[in-house]
């Protein structure tokens, strides 16, 4: 079963991040892969929503149960698709130095082996790839910054 986990600093604040990750609706403006998304239920800090991803020929659909806890993580659990199961989750973080400092971790089993096999040849990219884009994203909404240098004492 694949697992990707990723730390990284970046200069926008940790409201911004979670943000940015909060606004599923947004995702196939920037996400690749992610060709459609629909709501099925929001109730204050928790939502349902579908979302369709696909790669050529390769469609397929599934559900999550994402809980906001503003504004410090966000947890995203499988409800239904093509998975055995996903958890996804993500952590903001006050940095030292200013900005946010991300943990992302994601963990989860196809129900096909024949998928399972195809996505390890380049899961860990792939996923490299998606936090890069949330990256991208933020630069985009909220434009570039510095992180405040660290004295060495």
């Amino acid at each position: 079963m694949p697992r990707h986990s990723e730390t990284r600093t970046l200069p926008w604040s940790p409201a911004e991040m979670f943000d940015l990750v909060a606004d599923v609706k947004r995702y196939p403006e920037f996400l690749p892969w992610v060709v459609a998304v629909r709501p099925r239920q929001q109730e204050g800090d928790l939502a349902v929503w579908d979302m369709s991803v696909g790669f050529k020929s390769f469609r397929e659909t599934f559900t999550s149960r994402v809980a906001l806890l503003r504004p410090s993580h966000i947890d995203v659990d499988y409800v239904s698709g093509p998975l055995k199961h996903l958890r996804n989750d993500w952590h903001f973080h006050e940095a030292p130095n200013g900005g946010t400092r991300l943990e992302f971790s994601v963990d989860f089993e196809f129900r096909s082996k024949l998928f399972e096999k195809l996505a390890g040849a380049f899961f860990h990219e792939a996923f490299k790839r998606m936090v890069a884009s949330f990256e991208a994203r933020a630069q985009k909404l909220y434009g570039s910054r510095s992180l405040k240098p660290t004295s060495a004492a």
